[in-house]
């Protein structure tokens, strides 16, 4: 028999006998194509039930969710540094505070990746400095050159300013919540078999393999960057070995690293140079498409050493544009009971690019006229890199932005997926910089020229659930959806404050009771809308 402590015991007591004969919600949020941006709406009374009428209720609790986050990347430093201080502080407020969305995880990279401003660069460039004396973050530091960028209004702003501005929001507050997952795109270009960052072209489509001879070297180059913003004040609280394993056709920096490989360089490599510098930095594998993540499963779970170093696996989004493939997700958590499932990239890719050879429909595969426009982000006009091409076409149509983020924000979670990373948290209007022009969308977009600032309609969905779905939080299942055009979930935090996230999927307002415990109420979810309430502390404790 479980002991229960004599306060827990006292708490479920006193609650049970205060229960109330019914409650109002705290708040009620709604974000719409409407032109509802977080809006608050009126409050909703929920009465005991005396008639029961059937539609959603809350049930089984899962798992405790880690938070939703964006990245902060050299691009996104750049576009910073091309605002005035004030606006860029209020920006940066705006994002990380508790009077804003107030995201608690945010991912960055090592190194250079495609959203770097001029890229191919690492933080150890001499070749052959196998004890990184060479080591150094003053790529991350150097600013930008107004002669060269003329748009830059503070050429001293990087990537290690942003990041250092963001711990010091946090820190100022009391919800002080800031873990950085870190990625490198690839190791330093002289530890690969390419002597490259990436090839493209002549036939040659790769990122190039790490040498044998440089996997010690090469984790002891990872806990070099977390030692080095450790001694900044900004601990890293994840890793993950490389972004994409299984490489991007060398279009930018990158390298392969096969499931057995990964395997082997976290249990007899990266793990053993992170305990044996002190640290508690967590290793997550993978990083790359949910639905094949099934080899990295089985190579880094089935390996005693490489499973016993690794806190979970790291997802994107990218293999479709209307599902997070729920099923694979569920397969991996009920496999894996004590990992997590972050995922920690996702994005608008391709953003009003060109179409590629394999595109069938060129003209309708580059899109237009997406800034200050929310039309653009509500409706269907959008693609991926698949859309209109042999690759798997029926899970990458045209798709409205806000729609794919939610849906997949709640889709995922309620199959087990712990967290949620958004790439870049600010680009400029063309969705850049990107030093291979691969143009991506982002919840703020920025006119560096004029100065002028677009939260895109995605963000305040974003900031919606962020605010009301915190780190600690549980995870319980909205049931009573199927045949619905919705897509829900609740969580409660140890207050027992109850949340639940509502979004209708269809081009009608849909109205449906929603059952508490022993409480019901009516609600209406207009047409493609994101429907937020919370209930006040307590009420998450008194549904059973």
């Amino acid at each position: 028999m479980k002991k229960v402590s004599l306060g827990i015991l006292l708490a479920l007591l006193t609650a049970a006998c205060l229960r109330p004969v019914e409650f109002t919600t705290e708040k009620v949020w709604l974000t719409a194509p409407t032109g509802e941006k977080m809006q608050e709406q009126a409050p909703i009374t929920f009465t005991p039930i005396t008639n029961y009428s059937q539609g959603l209720t809350i049930t089984g609790k899962w798992q405790v969710f880690e938070g939703i986050g964006v990245s902060l990347t050299e691009s996104s430093a750049f576009v910073l540094a091309c605002l005035p201080k004030e606006q860029r502080e209020a920006v940066l407020k705006e994002f990380f505070s508790e009077e804003g969305a107030n995201f608690p995880l945010v991912r960055t990279h090592i190194g250079a990746c495609d959203f770097s401003v001029e890229g191919k660069y690492s933080l150890a460039e001499v070749p052959g400095d196998t004890l990184l004396t060479s080591f150094s973050l003053q790529r991350d530091k150097e600013g930008f050159s107004p002669s060269v960028y003329p748009q830059v209004l503070d050429s001293m702003y990087d990537l290690y300013h942003l990041m250092r501005d963001v711990a010091a929001i946090k820190a100022s507050q009391a919800d002080s919540t800031y873990k950085i997952l870190a990625s490198p795109w690839t190791a330093p270009a002289w530890m690969k078999d390419n002597n490259a960052y990436y090839e493209r072209g002549n036939g040659v489509a790769r990122g190039g393999k790490l040498l044998p001879q440089y996997y010690a070297t090469y984790a002891n180059y990872i806990v070099k960057f977390i030692q080095a913003y450790q001694q900044e004040g900004i601990d890293i609280w994840a890793v993950t070995p490389v972004n994409e394993p299984m490489g991007n056709d060398g279009g930018w920096e990158s390298m392969d690293v096969s499931p057995q490989d990964e395997a082997k360089f976290i249990g007899h490599y990266l793990a053993p140079a992170i305990k044996q510098a002190g640290l508690s930095t967590k290793i997550f594998g993978f990083d790359q498409n949910t639905f094949e993540m099934g080899p990295y499963v089985s190579a880094i779970y089935g390996d005693s050493l490489a499973r016993a170093a690794t806190a979970g696996m790291a997802v994107h989004w990218y293999g479709s544009t209307i599902s997070s493939f729920p099923d694979v997700l569920d397969s991996v958590y009920a496999n894996h009971l004590d990992k997590l499932i972050i995922h920690t990239e996702g994005c608008v890719d391709n953003l009003g690019c060109p179409a590629w050879d394999a595109v069938t429909d060129p003209e309708g595969f580059t899109e237009e006229n997406w800034f200050a426009n929310d039309a653009f982000w509500w409706n269907k006009e959008a693609t991926d890199w698949a859309y209109s091409t042999p690759f798997w076409p029926e899970l990458h149509p045209k798709y409205a932005v806000v729609e794919r983020y939610v849906t997949y924000l709640l889709e995922g979670i309620e199959h087990r997926m712990h967290g949620f990373i958004d790439w870049n948290m600010v680009l400029d209007k063309q969705g850049g910089p990107n030093h291979v022009s691969n143009f991506c969308g982002a919840p703020l977009m920025v006119d560096t020229d004029s100065k002028q600032l677009y939260y895109t309609p995605y963000y305040y969905a974003l900031k919606q659930i962020s605010n009301t779905l915190r780190p600690g939080d549980t995870i319980y299942t909205v049931s009573g959806k199927e045949n619905t055009p919705l897509y829900g979930i609740a969580s409660v935090n140890p207050q027992g404050k109850l949340a639940v996230q509502l979004y209708n999927h269809s081009d009608q307002p849909y109205t449906t009771s929603l059952t508490i415990g022993k409480w019901q109420a009516s609600i209406t979810i207009p047409a493609k809308a994101l429907l937020t309430l919370v209930t006040p502390n307590e009420i998450g404790f008194l549904m059973y």
